[in-house]
């Protein structure tokens, strides 16, 4: 599958899908939108595009192990935004799991290092791309802590899909990317990448963002690192190394760890005044 091909794809079969639980529901909180909610929308929505491009642009430099851990270390962003922007404060136990997952990370860049070269083979240049993919998918879902309090689930994802999906696919066609006449299998995958990884994933993390603050959340996403790899395995017969596969643990291990005490050992928010 060409990766430049799949996200459009994916954006549009995403929107497609919730059109029908969406149109018919969401127009009355739409019309009571005020200029901060649609300018929020849409910066959020250019945020999660440039995310994607991003993302996959890594993808021709650097594997999908890595790409998706760098992407993953979205968490240190979002504990330092979170904290200046929405004063949510860490405690030790969640700034320990997130200096432990950014280890982790680098132990899969290394790993990398030792792999088969990618398409283009500059890894270098893949993991900025996906480091910068990291700070752009942070301010997604930062503005999507502020915007969730007020709206409905199905109304900002529907609102959020739709302007990504624009963006994407213009981008697309400006580029020259292949959209149309791709193999039956290359559809198959997007709807299923849209149902699965986009629906059910960032739009779970755009239902809990509501809920959970900005740094906890970052931590919840560096799980994608194994769904990342379990795909490029089964799709791309991408094997991760021994480093590699080391750095995922004590990522997932970090999130545990974070996680042991939600309540009162994770985040607490900073006093007012």
């Amino acid at each position: 599958m060409p990766p430049r091909s799949v996200w459009p794809w994916r954006t549009v079969f995403a929107v497609v899908m919730l059109a029908p639980f969406a149109i018919g529901r969401i127009g009355a909180e739409v019309r009571e939108f005020d200029a901060r909610d649609v300018r929020l929308i849409i910066a959020s929505g250019v945020l999660l595009a440039m995310h994607f491009i991003f993302w996959i642009e890594s993808l021709y430099y650097t594997s999908v192990a890595s790409a998706s851990v760098l992407v993953a270390t979205s968490p240190v962003f979002l504990a330092v935004l979170g904290f200046f922007l929405l004063g949510e404060r860490l405690t030790g136990r969640t700034v320990l799991a997130i200096v432990a997952a950014v280890a982790g990370s680098v132990l899969i860049g290394l790993g990398d290092s030792g792999s088969a070269a990618p398409v283009q083979g500059n890894m270098l240049r893949g993991n900025m791309l996906a480091a910068t993919a990291a700070l752009f998918v942070s301010g997604y879902l930062l503005i999507g802590r502020v915007v969730r309090r007020r709206t409905s689930w199905i109304t900002y994802v529907f609102c959020i899909y739709s302007v990504v999906a624009v963006i994407v696919v213009g981008i697309a066609l400006a580029s020259g990317v292949q959209l149309f006449g791709l193999s039956t299998y290359t559809y198959v995958m997007c709807g299923l990448m849209a149902l699965g990884p986009q629906i059910a994933g960032h739009g779970s993390f755009n239902y809990a963002v509501k809920y959970i603050p900005a740094a906890m959340l970052g931590l919840l996403s560096l799980t994608e690192p194994v769904g990342g790899s379990l795909v490029a395995f089964i799709l791309f017969e991408e094997v991760p190394s021994v480093l590699a596969v080391a750095g995922m643990t004590i990522v997932l291990l970090s999130v545990g760890v974070a996680l042991r005490k939600p309540r009162s050992g994770f985040l607490r928010r900073a006093k007012q005044g």
